[in-house]
């Protein structure tokens, strides 16, 4: 098949084409780093998406059968907004129709919340609503925390990890997450594009852990001693913020604070991904947390490739 998938050149894009590439499908890919360096050389067709000319964005589109949608952003900044991601991928879900797309596989969130106060999730659920009343064909997957050779989450707390002899958490630390490997996630993409079910998918790895309990398992795996504490929110984010001026990044905001102590990344239901978070660190435990991995030098930088841990 034909298929467009956002974001090829960043993180779950880059494996998500790498899989449809394996699978024998036509790749395309929309961005907003059409300068970003290209593993796939020839192999992937390259389009900006172009909001702001949604005719443009639907002829990019024309002759796609499935769009797979991994657009978003993190969090609010100045030079983008959540928003404005949701606003933006409006559009690209009606350029998907006007073009003729028959299926959209659409990455989301766990527990998105119309009735949220947190931008994040509540903007997940006005997309998942859009999507549903497109009249388009949809599988929506909604992941917690990806990991991979990529990662911003885990590497950067293994990163603290290394270099700090305490390491505080908010609160207890009991709130839960089961992160799912980035290919695990790509592999279900793929599969889901070649379906033609509705159906909404809870993308979750086969582990869950508390938040402290993650800290712990990261620290063993390193091989460190290390003391964890619990900090008020608070205490957390003002940290937090002085850590981000000294790497020039946004760590944590008060909003992803607060998604993760509300249990948000955290669902009843079976597990899809098949790759335990604690072996892939034992594989990887040599490289993890050796180097901080930016979020906003990736937003701000558009032409340099994702860097892997």
């Amino acid at each position: 098949m034909r298929i467009a998938v956002t974001g090829a050149f960043g993180y779950s894009g880059r494996y998500i084409a790498q899989r449809l590439l394996a699978s024998g499908h036509e790749v395309l890919t929309l961005t907003n780093s059409v300068s970003r360096e290209n593993p796939f050389g020839e192999q992937v067709r390259v389009a900006p998406f172009n909001f702001d000319r949604p005719e443009l964005l639907a002829q990019s589109l024309q002759g796609v059968e499935v769009l797979i949608n991994t657009y978003w952003v993190r969090f609010d900044h100045k030079l983008f907004t959540h928003a404005q991601a949701v606003a933006n991928t409006r559009v690209l879900f009606a350029a998907a129709k006007q073009a003729g797309v028959r299926r959209v596989v659409h990455v989301s969130i766990t527990n998105p919340d119309l009735h949220s106060d947190l931008p994040y999730f509540k903007g997940k659920a006005e997309l998942e609503q859009r999507l549903l009343a497109s009249g388009l064909s949809y599988c929506i997957l909604r992941p917690t925390v990806l990991f991979g050779k990529e990662d911003v989450l885990i590497n950067n707390i293994a990163w603290a990890l290394r270099r700090l002899p305490v390491f505080g958490v908010y609160g207890k630390g009991d709130y839960r997450l089961q992160p799912i490997y980035v290919d695990d996630l790509a592999a279900a993409a793929v599969e889901k594009a070649a379906q033609t079910k509705n159906e909404i998918v809870d993308a979750i790895g086969p582990e869950t852990f508390t938040y402290r309990g993650l800290v712990q398992i990261i620290a063993e795996k390193l091989g460190l001693k290390r003391t964890i504490v619990g900090v008020p929110p608070s205490v957390g984010y003002w940290t937090c913020r002085l850590i981000g001026l000294l790497v020039r990044d946004v760590v944590a905001t008060r909003e992803e604070i607060r998604g993760l102590m509300e249990n948000r990344l955290v669902v009843d239901a079976p597990p899809l991904g098949k790759t335990k978070l604690s072996e892939w660190m034992e594989k990887h435990k040599d490289t993890l947390g050796r180097h901080y991995t930016s979020e906003m030098r990736r937003r701000i930088d558009r032409t340099s490739g994702y860097k892997s841990n």
